[in-house]
């Protein structure tokens, strides 16, 4: 049994469960994700476990297919800078300069482009910049249309198709309350739009994209996950939901419903940032 799946039995860390509830091992997530088009990796940001997997399944799943990673942490117009880094023309300083990482990607994230650099697989930045969710978020979504071809580029194809039904982007305004505004969901529909975009695109027959991001861009097989099947209903998607509670042997039913696989992390875990 791997050193990593005996240390979360003893030290009770995480467990997995499948969408029926059954609890699996590790090697069985693989398994299960590893015959598949696209992988959805739902995390949560500041979770070191969720990090740590990321990074093993890279590394497993890269044993027998061809791999592309991307991730919703970096931004599609700093693609350019990306590429440089992982050809080895400039390092990690100048990538820090040239391109807007998140705080917390030294600990979290260049593992993951590290490994792709090593490894010589494509790293694709899939997020829409965010100046362009903003501004969605203040005027909706006609204010892209403006936008000069080449700005455009970083952008889902406009217009974008967009169901506000969706129970996650309900959720979004349950969530604001009195300060709801039927742009928020929205904002976070042309992320979800953009970053499935970007999958398609750089995806072949054959390969498997492995893409991070956080869970609520992913679960309940929506966000990335709907529009994915929208623009390529023949596309075959995973994905997987990261949660904490106090009790990872006994985890709320209603997440069985939420993703392929779901990683219960001890709640006291510490976080990366």
């Amino acid at each position: 049994m791997a050193m990593h799946t005996v240390l979360a039995q003893k030290h009770g860390a995480y467990l997995i469960y499948n969408s029926k509830g059954k609890k699996v091992s590790y090697e069985a997530m693989v398994k299960g994700l590893s015959t598949t088009d696209v992988v959805l990796f739902g995390e949560l940001h500041d979770n070191p476990i969720a990090h740590w997997l990321q990074l093993k399944l890279s590394q497993e799943l890269s044993k027998n297919r061809d791999l592309v990673l991307g991730a919703e942490m970096i931004e599609s117009d700093d693609q350019p800078h990306v590429n440089a880094y992982l050809a080895g023309k400039i390092d990690q300083k100048a990538l820090d300069t040239l391109a807007r990482l998140w705080i917390n990607h030294k600990t979290d994230y260049k593992p993951l482009v590290d490994f792709a650099k090593a490894q010589k697989l494509p790293f694709i930045a899939t997020n829409v910049p965010r100046r362009y969710a903003s501004m969605v978020y203040k005027q909706g979504f006609d204010v892209l249309n403006d936008l000069p071809d080449d700005e455009k580029m970083h952008i889902a194809p406009l217009p974008i198709p967009y169901d506000a039904s969706l129970s996650q982007y309900q959720e979004m305004l349950t969530m604001m309350g009195d300060h709801a505004s039927e742009r928020f969901p929205m904002a976070q529909a042309i992320k979800d739009a953009t970053m499935a975009h970007f999958i398609l695109r750089y995806w072949k027959t054959g390969q498997l994209f492995l893409h991070f991001n956080g869970s609520f861009h992913s679960n309940y097989y929506e966000g990335i996950y709907w529009y994915l099947k929208t623009y390529n209903p023949s596309i075959r998607v995973k994905t997987i939901n990261t949660v904490q509670q106090a009790d990872i042997a006994k985890p709320d039913k209603a997440l069985f419903e939420s993703a392929d696989f779901i990683i219960v992390v001890e709640h006291e875990m510490t976080s990366t940032y």
